[in-house]
């Protein structure tokens, strides 16, 4: 990146989710303090506000096996086109969910004008559903399959028809709810999986190590997508599908300093924050930590 400015991008959006309230996460995490925290540790920050989502409540559901489907292809067609603009103007996205459907948007903004880059994907889930494969038909389940080119022409078409992601530099962190279509799909592709198996016969910090020598090989930088539901709800209890047995406080932020130090770090999204659950707002607060330390936040 040519200049010191992240431009954060709120993304409101619960349409591809289960339950609602994840469309508050980007309000919440502001009101944790994500912009002074930035600027303290000597980011220009411009925040550029959230998109304008439609609520559920005024729409009709057409298809249950892809819910909202219109809205979350409108919303994401916005996202992909500000996401776009900011790389172009070289400065750093920083997108705010919302559900992780928001992915499809963000990914296919990254992609544009053949850009090549890493992601990293943090989730306990695989988000490798499709519409073949889908039990629930939330397209929050679907955002990597959808960046792989792979599901309703609808949203693999956002962006141009290629595919937004290459298998090879692409890797899951945290895996440890898979669905067994998907769990098939995956191991078709080219995608590296970490499950909490791994990290925990490896320790994070090979498991980051390993992650980032795949993503940053042969690309232009890494994006970040952090679902927080990959954290342990005993410490992350304000997520949209929470899952015991994830990952810990810390192996989160030793994840996050590795990253910062690997200088690799060019976008990031943080998804799936959901305050109606939160415990006094410590699962945003815990999303600004995360965040400062992907971009430099150091202890000592």
């Amino acid at each position: 990146m040519k200049n010191n400015v992240i431009r954060i991008i709120g993304v409101p959006i619960d349409l591809g989710a289960g339950r609602r309230g994840v469309d508050m996460g980007p309000s919440a995490i502001r009101n944790a303090g994500l912009n002074e925290a930035l600027q303290r540790l000597g980011w220009v920050v411009e925040d550029s506000g959230n998109i304008e989502v439609p609520v559920p409540e005024t729409r009709v559901i057409k298809d249950k096996r892809l819910r909202y489907l219109p809205e979350i292809v409108q919303v994401n067609e916005q996202l992909h086109l500000l996401v776009a603009k900011a790389m172009k103007e070289g400065v750093i996205p920083l997108i705010l969910g919302g559900d992780h459907s928001l992915g499809i948007g963000s990914l296919a903004g990254l992609a544009s004008d053949g850009r090549c880059f890493g992601l990293i994907w943090f989730d306990t889930h695989g988000d490798y559903n499709s519409l073949d494969t889908t039990d629930s038909g939330n397209i929050h389940g679907m955002p990597l399959a959808v960046a792989n080119g792979i599901g309703a022409p609808e949203l693999t078409s956002i962006g141009g028809e290629h595919k937004k992601i290459r298998e090879e530099n692409t890797v899951i962190i945290g895996a440890r709810e898979i669905d067994p279509q998907e769990r098939d799909m995956l191991r078709q592709s080219k995608i590296t999986v970490f499950t909490m198996r791994d990290i925990d016969q490896l320790g994070m910090k090979e498991v980051i190590s390993r992650g980032i020598k795949i993503a940053s090989g042969g690309t232009d930088g890494i994006h970040v997508s952090f679902d927080l539901d990959v954290i342990d709800p005993k410490e992350a209890p304000g997520v949209g599908t929470p899952v015991v047995g994830g990952i810990t406080y810390r192996e989160a932020h030793l994840a996050m300093e590795i990253l910062a130090d690997s200088g690799h770090v060019s976008s990031m999204e943080v998804v799936e924050v959901n305050p109606i659950l939160d415990n006094q707002n410590i699962t945003a607060e815990l999303a600004v930590g995360l965040i400062c330390s992907a971009f430099g936040k150091r202890i000592y």
